[in-house]
């Protein structure tokens, strides 16, 4: 089961998240049929979403819009406090790799651009908050996000890697982020630590990337473990949540709907559920 580790350094002055999200990207991989390019990119957007939505509490909801101008196109995700994501990319079918490599190519792909976080807290007025697109690369332009838009100043690591046949072999990452009270030395041991780093492609290979992750964070400073959150891929659509929304619309237009169409069909973008509407569900929308 995906996992989320909550760490405080020993001293209070930097917390780290370890993430394992490879249950969650390989979910979402089967639900929208993405290839190489976009089920990475989709993935890293995921990820990036559950550390975003790991800051808040209570019933927050976070909207992460990756606005790009190339052709993988927009990833949407929401995420809630509970660890449960769920999200879509514009174009599923972009699969491009160098060559040499055989490396996933995403940045390029996604382009230019805008970052752009909502944060719901349930009170009627969602926060909108954003910054340009650094790279494309995902990782790097959250980074970027928290700190500029959050002034905090924040490492993060994130990747999606793939097996031979381009299914999701593992996926995760790390954030972490320096607290009040952290001295320049301290701060400037730690950025050399994580720019000391093995690649978090690697970090993942381990056959234990948890405990590989948080060894490459902290080194030999000592660290806490302030909890463990389980992760996942989750819709929360439903029948009845699309019954209310054609509720909505204009009587005329249900009137056609079930006359012309007999019925109306309804795709979830996020999880791709088909929903079916038939004549008397719109007879009764209409008699409402």
């Amino acid at each position: 089961m995906d996992k989320m580790i909550k760490t405080i350094s020993e001293n209070g002055h930097f917390r780290a998240f370890v993430l394992d999200s490879t249950e969650t990207v390989r979910l979402a991989q089967e639900k929208h049929d993405t290839m190489a390019s976009s089920t990475v990119a989709l993935g890293r957007a995921l990820i990036a979403n559950q550390m975003l939505a790991a800051n808040e509490k209570g019933d927050t909801k976070i909207t992460l819009k990756i606005l790009g101008n190339s052709s993988i196109g927009a990833i949407i995700s929401v995420a809630d406090t509970q660890g449960q994501v769920k999200g879509y990319i514009q174009n599923p079918d972009i699969d491009l790799k160098k060559t040499a490599t055989g490396e996933v190519i995403v940045g390029p792909l996604i382009g230019q651009g805008q970052f752009l976080v909502i944060t719901d807290y349930g009170m009627g007025h969602p926060y909108h908050s954003m910054t340009p697109l650094v790279s494309g690369e995902i990782g790097e332009d959250f980074a970027y996000f928290l700190t500029e838009s959050q002034q905090t100043p924040s490492a993060v690591g994130l990747n999606v890697l793939l097996d031979e046949e381009d299914k999701v072999q593992v996926a995760g990452g790390f954030l972490v982020q320096v607290l009040p009270g952290a001295t320049e030395e301290e701060i400037a041991q730690f950025e050399q630590r994580i720019q000391n780093m093995p690649a978090i492609s690697q970090l993942l290979a381990s056959s234990n990337h948890i405990e590989a992750l948080l060894e490459a964070i902290y080194g030999e400073q000592a660290f806490k473990r302030l909890s463990e959150e389980p992760l996942s891929f989750t819709c929360d659509c439903s029948k009845e949540r699309f019954l209310h929304a054609l509720a909505s619309l204009p009587k005329a237009d249900l009137k056609e709907m079930q006359e012309e169409d007999k019925g109306a069909a309804i795709n979830c973008q996020f999880c791709q559920t088909h929903y079916h509407f038939d004549e008397n569900d719109l007879e009764e929308l209409i008699n409402g």
